[in-house]
């Protein structure tokens, strides 16, 4: 079953392609996929890979210099809730202490 990795401390310059190639020696890519930032569409410096092989791959590419940069390798983690749905009293936008603010 295919396991999808975080990959950190990404050079900004790192395209997909690069990420997709330097993981496909370790056997086959499900996907590769770079974080952007949604407004200015520059990378993030972090991604992901979605493979077979995953633990040949960790072992081999985590701490492993690329681009300039130490990379981190890891099985990636769910991605937990986001909150801010908050309740009546605050309306989801900071905190008032239980008191309306009009």
């Amino acid at each position: 079953m295919a396991q999808k990795l975080y990959v950190g401390n990404l050079s900004f310059n790192v395209t997909e392609d690069q990420l997709r190639t330097l993981f496909s020696e370790f056997g086959e890519i499900v996907s590769a996929t770079l974080i952007t930032d949604s407004y200015t569409g520059r990378a993030r410096g972090f991604g992901f890979v979605e493979m077979e092989n995953h633990e040949a791959a960790i072992s081999a590419l985590n701490g492993k210099e690329f681009e300039g940069r130490p990379l981190t390798v890891n099985i990636a983690r769910e991605r937990s809730p986001r909150g801010g749905g908050g309740d009546f009293n605050n309306r989801g936008r900071g905190n008032f202490h239980g008191r309306n603010r009009y």
